[in-house]
């Protein structure tokens, strides 16, 4: 729900503020007054219309889903603000006005358009499928097992489809990926392979200096023997140059031994390797990743040539999830059409409250399967189609969808807003319309314009809008008295009767 609005400097407001209940929440006034201007800025801040006031901000209880990226508070505020240009906010986190009514549209509907949403098959589906649970509760079961099996058809559908774009060009695929794999086979390329060559190539740069260095580095050993006695005639210990003429002697032997050996090494080879691997580190980034790569090729080459295997494995996969499928959307609907009746029978029952005519339900079976089954439902009053409806009709049907709905509705299950959906409205068919948002009221919140005493009277806040000698708005919450006498003003005008007293006492008790 809606807790708190604060308003400032929007049109004829300079600043409004205001704390919701729970339930039918009821403006009104005189012609003129701002009420409309109030239920847009409301929308404002919802990024539902043009926000043009300086700030508009709402307070909501309702929790935002966790993909869009914003940490929910103990109590959410979204807001707009209006400098050189509007701007959109969710706890204080910058918003685009596309997100910000997309976000708020999970938890709230604006009933002043000729929005069909409530009129979609799926909707429309979903409560008559509700309302035969009661009789037949396998229906939920066949529902689950249903969607299961669709999503499933339509992922294996999706992939046979796909194979079957590749087998178009297969032969040009698996030509292609031959190719890519004898090209890296032909190189043979090892890991770590790159690495020892280009050690290689260092050494064999410097082969020729290291080995005439050693050889003339060697003739300190020819003095060894000369520094051995220096050292015994001095008194002093030979072990410590002993152990270094030694290890000296080792490093000499086994660099000559490991530069000898490349002589057998044919420098023109290691390049020729060496360019190859290049290439190979050029194309794919690593020897390793030339060595997955081939991998890959050789699985898809694998999967071309046994395409053929594929494609039937999946047209017998595919045809046997479109028999199931056919299967549990008929047991569907037939579960339906034995409902369909009484869904009929309950609908009309609120379009007669509501002055109405009788409604037309009808149900036919497309040629397209979808999670909910073939079924398509056709709603008409009195022959007529939705798009052909009045405003007031199609508003008036839309709260009968609603009422149904209602019944299998959690409490709190959002806020809708009516722009005086009672207006034109004899007194017997605003009576009907207010009945009908008390009932649904229980689970939502309603905010509603009204210029009827029949709705005005079953609010269980009434809100009082109205203009001071210097054209400004303001609003204020009515207590008892106030409500009956705002009410008696609507009944007979700014000169209020006695009777029209009476009358509004009779409406609010």
């Amino acid at each position: 729900m809606i807790e708190r609005f604060y308003l400032k400097n929007y049109l004829t407001f300079q600043e409004a503020v205001l704390e919701f209940d729970k339930g039918l929440v009821v403006f009104s006034g005189p012609s003129g007054s701002g009420k409309s201007i109030l239920m847009n800025a409301i929308l404002s801040s919802f990024g539902f219309s043009s926000g043009e006031a300086s700030l508009a901000e709402s307070s909501v209880t309702w929790q935002i889903d966790p993909n869009y990226g914003i940490e929910n508070d103990e109590i959410n505020v979204f807001k707009q603000i209006k400098k050189e240009k509007s701007r959109y906010f969710i706890n204080n986190q910058v918003v685009s006005k596309k997100n910000i009514s997309l976000i708020a549209s999970s938890h709230l509907k604006h009933l002043s358009l000729k929005d069909y949403s409530d009129f979609e098959n799926d909707n429309l589906l979903e409560i008559l499928d509700n309302k035969a649970t009661l009789l037949s509760p396998k229906i939920s079961k066949i529902k689950q097992e249903l969607q299961k099996t669709y999503t499933l058809f339509k992922s294996k559908k999706h992939e046979l489809q796909t194979i079957l774009n590749e087998q178009k060009k297969v032969v040009d695929l698996k030509e292609f990926t031959a190719f890519e794999i004898n090209k890296i086979e032909s190189i043979n390329p090892k890991k770590g392979e790159y690495e020892e060559l280009m050690q290689i190539k260092k050494e064999l740069s410097k082969k020729e200096k290291v080995l005439e260095g050693i050889e003339q580095a060697s003739g300190i050993f020819e003095y060894e023997y000369h520094v051995t006695q220096t050292l015994e005639l001095l008194g002093e210990e030979s072990g410590f140059f002993d152990e270094l003429i030694n290890e000296l002697r080792t490093k000499f032997d086994t660099a000559s031994e490991r530069f000898g050996m490349l002589d057998e090494i044919d420098v023109e080879d290691v390049l020729n390797r060496l360019e190859m691997l290049s290439e190979l580190k050029r194309q794919h980034g690593s020897i390793e990743e030339a060595l997955k790569y081939l991998q890959k090729k050789k699985k898809e080459l694998l999967k071309y040539e046994n395409i053929e295997f594929e494609i039937q494995s999946l047209q017998e996969e595919v045809e046997k999830l479109q028999k199931k499928l056919q299967d549990l959307a008929n047991k569907l609907s037939n579960l339906r059409q034995k409902e369909l009746k009484n869904f009929q029978k309950e609908l009309n029952s609120y379009t007669k409250q509501l002055y109405l005519d009788d409604i037309s339900l009808m149900m036919e079976q497309t040629n397209d399967i979808s999670s909910n089954g073939y079924d398509k439902l056709h709603i008409t009053l009195k022959n007529t189609a939705l798009e052909k409806m009045s405003t007031g009709e199609f508003n008036r049907l839309r709260l009968a969808v609603l009422a149904i709905k209602a019944e299998f509705l959690t409490e709190n299950s959002g806020v809708l807003l009516l722009d005086e959906i009672d207006a034109n409205l004899s007194g017997e068919e605003s009576m009907s319309v207010a009945k009908v948002l008390k009932k649904l009221a229980n689970k939502f919140q309603i905010f509603v314009i009204s210029h009827q005493p029949q709705l005005t009277s079953m609010g269980e806040q009434h809100f009082y809008v109205y203009k001071d000698k210097n054209n400004t708005s303001h609003v204020k919450e009515l207590q008892k008295q106030e409500r009956i006498d705002e009410i008696a003003r609507i009944i007979s005008g700014d000169n209020i009767s006695n009777e029209a007293l009476e009358f509004a006492k009779k409406l609010v008790q």
